[in-house]
């Protein structure tokens, strides 16, 4: 009876499998735009990316640098054009985690851990995991291997079922067949996955070459991640989605040198950047200012003296020693008086001091040169708060976000410091465009209705009236489509 009752669970369980399988227990997803799978148009993809992006935000810790930020955008739009990428609306995210990983998911979501930075020693390096997410990216190995998966369902399906009725004729062979069947399914997942894995290599390293950097750097930060998981008892993150084997190391220098030999570009804004991210996750920034210090008078060859200048006026300004962090940073500027990195840094360590009227004017004539310049114009909106002169900084911020639509950190700043404007309505309609980003669509819609009862109690405004009826009607759309 208990031998019945467990081939009776099995086979349930396998009827469950097949009703849930698409195209199985129900109709296929209709066709829509252009495909490389029958499964998801890239419109469907881009959906779905989105959807995931707002729960990356609402779930995870976010590094909002807006120099980081940038310059990933940036790097990242640069590299792309040597890629096979052909939909570039692109969305990116850096978690706030020191913990190597970089992922990519449908729709051109690119995200990567600050750990990249640290574990990445140049931007070469840095560059050839960009360029494999790229890759996955315009291959769509999402919804390949979304069809991969149903292709592969029904002939596994049958030998699990085979297996059952093996067991259910009382075959000794019966448990044996069942455990064979699982292996070789996961083992044909695992093929595919490599079959991902070694095309975003191959594609990743002809969009790094393309781009101009050492195609070498692939392998090269590949070795590294091998021997980090030698003495490790826990393997790097990005390991555990992108196995790295002997085998692939080989691989990747194999294909680098059938390319022509070439040196990586100079790469200072990333070593910067790099700066960065190293003072943030130094919990000891007295720490910080040592190892700063002692790397500059051990770098005898003068390569990346001016990153590790950079990085100890860093970490004199995250210890508060705003003076030694300036005079640092005017060293720098001597030299390249126009690096939006170098006057940014300027601009945070100014306000930081307490001295925003001397930042502005600094920040206004660098944002003639550079119009709309995203870390120029949040340091100009911080340096107005700091001044006090909330309405100022609204303005900026406002005008920036029709810019920036979907920047949900702009719009957690913007809700701020209309609070201390004293524009409660605003305060709601920023709040609810901040909880649309981030997928909470039932407090975006409680704050436009806050907004609009405030706004009806004026009886003077009615085209915003109007405005904020249509956007709860846009939420209520939104929740319905993520619920269904």
């Amino acid at each position: 009876m208990g031998k019945f009752r467990r081939i009776t669970s099995v086979a349930t369980s396998i009827m469950l499998l097949c009703t849930s399988v698409p195209g199985l227990g129900q109709s296929q997803l209709p066709s829509l735009g252009d495909r490389i799978s029958g499964i998801y148009s890239l419109d469907e993809e881009y959906k779905m990316g989105r959807e995931f992006l707002r729960s990356v935000r609402r779930s995870a810790p976010m590094i909002t640098d807006p120099l980081l930020n940038d310059y990933l955008v940036n790097f990242t739009h640069d590299l792309a054009v040597h890629s096979d990428l052909q939909d570039y609306r692109l969305a990116f995210v850096i978690i706030d985690s020191p913990a190597l990983n970089a992922f990519a998911a449908p729709g051109g979501i690119i995200g990567v851990n600050g750990g990249l930075f640290l574990n990445s020693h140049t931007e070469g390096e840095f560059a050839s995991v960009i360029a494999h997410e790229l890759a996955h990216v315009s291959q769509r190995h999402f919804a390949r291997s979304v069809e991969d998966a149903q292709r592969r369902r029904i002939p596994e399906l049958a030998t699990l079922l085979a297996s059952v009725v093996l067991m259910g004729a009382g075959s000794s062979a019966g448990p044996a067949a069942v455990m064979a069947a699982q292996g070789r399914a996961i083992e044909n997942q695992l093929r595919f996955s490599r079959q991902n894995e070694a095309e975003a290599d191959r594609l990743g390293l002809r969009t790094l070459y393309g781009a101009g950097y050492n195609p070498d750097d692939m392998a090269s930060l590949f070795e590294r991640l091998v021997a980090m998981s030698r003495y490790s008892s826990r393997p790097p993150e990005f390991l555990l989605s992108h196995p790295v084997t002997e085998s692939r190391v080989a691989d990747a220098r194999s294909r680098a040198n059938q390319y022509p030999d070439r040196a990586s570009p100079p790469d200072l804004e990333y070593q910067l950047m790099r700066a960065r991210v190293q003072v943030h996750y130094e919990p000891n920034k007295n720490n910080a200012i040592t190892d700063f210090n002692q790397r500059l008078q051990e770098n005898l060859d003068g390569g990346n003296t001016d990153g590790l200048r950079y990085g100890l006026a860093m970490a004199y300004f995250e210890n508060k020693q705003h003076d030694r962090a300036l005079e640092l940073i005017e060293q720098l500027l001597a030299s390249e008086p126009n690096r939006i990195t170098y006057v940014a840094s300027k601009a945070e360590i100014l306000v930081d001091a307490g001295r925003p009227q001397e930042a502005l004017p600094f920040i206004e004539h660098h944002l003639r040169i550079n119009p709309a310049n995203h870390p120029l114009t949040m340091a100009k909106a911080s340096a107005l708060i700091e001044q006090r002169d909330y309405a100022a900084a609204v303005k900026v911020l406002e005008a920036h976000s029709q810019r920036r639509p979907d920047d949900h950190n702009l719009w957690y700043m913007i809700a701020e410091t209309q609070g201390q404007a004293g524009d409660i309505s605003k305060v709601h309609q920023a709040r609810a465009e901040y909880f649309i980003l981030v997928g909470d669509f039932r407090s975006a819609r409680e704050q436009l209705r806050y907004a609009l009862r405030i706004e009806n109690d004026r009886e003077e405004n009615i085209p915003l009236i109007s405005s904020l009826r249509q956007r709860i009607t846009d939420v209520e759309a939104l929740q319905r489509e993520q619920q269904s």
